[in-house]
């Protein structure tokens, strides 16, 4: 095994903190990381509370495990949204408040930068040295995603406009996150700033090349939008943060619902994609870690479990083995040396 495997807690938010360890550990997991939301990490009780962080590591210590990066996807997403009653139901009350718009956003971005100063809390706390930079995975919402489809007539200046906002709330987040040596990794989706690779390109031209601003590259989003998730990683080489390890199929379904989804739930069987369990869908993991082992990324493989059609508990441990199989390090020498002697 050449990385750690972990598990993102964001589906297992019900459940208390010990027991998602608990359950962790006998699934075949290395580490968590952990979701800003349920109980699992508190951003509020790290910043007031001096031995919040410490006794965090201490249980995930006790049950044999560690943690690389904590996430804050759903706050995340209400920085640069177009605000509506959807947000209320994955937003702390007291980031929601009154539901004003701009009220909120403003709320979340000041939630973000309070959630690097956690990280930093929290990655100081480590009983032992990790040799992996802080990160915070997550969401940027947008304030363009709505005109995905050009109609009606939308030009650039439109599509520029987001970018700029996007620049404006985003701008003073990465520098707080600079500040405290913590990165912050978008997960490349639909519905956020970046989605595919020319979008992911212009949201690091509009920050400016920003340091702080990378990816936590999540193949599955990209496979059935039909971008090329291997050149994703290639392009972006300097800025894979993170890595989640999700799979999706496509090209199923009935022929009544195509790649936008129809207004489907998810495992719906007339739907053209839906994600998928590792190693059930159509991402080729192979070619992602010989990616990864090129661009020498030596974070940790993290578990988004996601597969409405399967026990979530089998999918879990069926998929610690699997990307335990599947990673592999690097040669450390080229095949054919031996005939150099």
């Amino acid at each position: 095994m050449a990385r750690p495997v972990t598990l993102f807690t964001g589906q297992w938010a019900d459940l208390p903190f010990e027991t998602i360890c608990k359950k962790a550990k006998s699934f075949g997991y290395d580490g968590l990381e952990l979701a800003t939301w349920g109980d699992h990490f508190d951003v509020q009780r790290a910043l007031k509370d001096k031995d919040y962080c410490k006794n965090r590591w201490t249980i995930l210590k006790d049950h044999g495990l560690t943690c690389y990066a904590i996430s804050a996807h759903l706050v995340g997403q209400a920085v640069c949204d177009l605000i509506d009653e959807r947000h209320k139901a994955i937003l702390p009350d007291e980031v929601w408040g009154d539901g004003d718009p701009e009220g909120v956003r403003q709320r979340a971005a000041q939630r973000m930068i309070d959630t690097a100063k956690a990280a930093r809390l929290f990655r100081n706390a480590a009983p032992e040295k990790i040799d992996f930079p802080a990160v915070v995975n997550g969401f940027t919402g947008s304030s363009i995603w709505h005109s995905i489809y050009a109609f009606p007539p939308t030009d650039q200046a439109f599509w520029d406009k987001g970018y700029a906002d996007f620049a404006k709330r985003f701008g003073p987040i990465l520098d707080a996150f600079d500040k405290e040596d913590v990165n912050f990794a978008l997960e490349v989706h639909p519905t956020e700033i970046a989605f595919d690779i020319a979008s992911a390109q212009r949201a690091i031209d509009a920050v400016k090349g920003h340091k702080r601003f990378g990816f936590n590259y999540d193949p599955s989003h990209l496979g059935y939008q039909h971008v090329d998730y291997v050149k994703f990683i290639y392009t972006f080489k300097d800025r894979i943060y993170h890595c989640h390890v999700k799979d999706a199929w496509w090209g199923k379904g009935d022929g009544t619902v195509g790649v936008f989804g129809g207004h489907t739930t998810f495992a719906d069987p007339r739907r053209y994609w839906d994600f998928r369990s590792p190693g059930h869908g159509d991402i080729d993991f192979e070619r992602i870690i010989v990616a990864l082992n090129d661009i020498n990324y030596q974070g940790p493989l993290s578990v988004e479990w996601e597969d409405s059609r399967m026990d979530r508990e089998h999918g879990a441990t069926e998929a610690a083995a699997f990307v335990k199989k599947i990673d592999f390090k690097p040669s450390a020498i080229a095949f054919d040396a031996q005939f150099d002697r």
